[in-house]
């Protein structure tokens, strides 16, 4: 399937909100931790216009992700799929690309993905090890070689 990537705008923000909570209904719905409001506000309040990137098929917006570099490493904040994209192979091409950018600097690649998520699998199937976890989340690392 081919997409586009573009640099969001501040207008932007709350359509990717909405996209989060879509993404991550099922996951969090699963683990008792649904709140359309929580997931809303904390988004919003850690919106960076500068690393956040949108995913367009035919001009509609499907997903977006947010990658921001670190002094000895890139951190993937976030990365989401609308679902009735996801399955299709966007998510994958998208995180090769963000591997790649930091194969190119020499840098690791975090992430963290919430536990017992299809996330887990998905990063996993794409070569991210196990480095951490906590009470919600379970924490990866991709490092080139």
């Amino acid at each position: 399937m081919e997409y586009q990537v573009y640099q969001v705008e501040e207008s932007e923000k709350d359509s990717l909100a909405h996209l989060r909570i879509a993404a991550m209904r099922e996951s969090l719905t699963a683990i008792d931790r649904f709140d359309p409001v929580r997931a809303r506000k904390r988004f919003l309040d850690s919106f960076d216009i500068k690393a956040t990137r949108k995913i367009e098929i035919n001009g509609r917006l499907v997903g977006f992700y947010v990658v921001k570099n670190k002094k000895d490493h890139c951190h993937l904040e976030h990365l989401y799929i609308h679902p009735e994209y996801q399955g299709n192979k966007v998510g994958s091409s998208i995180l090769q690309s963000i591997i790649s950018v930091a194969q190119e600097n020499s840098v690791a690649l975090r992430l963290g993905a919430l536990r017992g998520s299809r996330a887990n699998e998905f990063y996993l199937s794409h070569g991210f090890v196990k480095v951490g976890e906590s009470e919600w989340d379970i924490y990866y690392e991709y490092r080139d070689g």
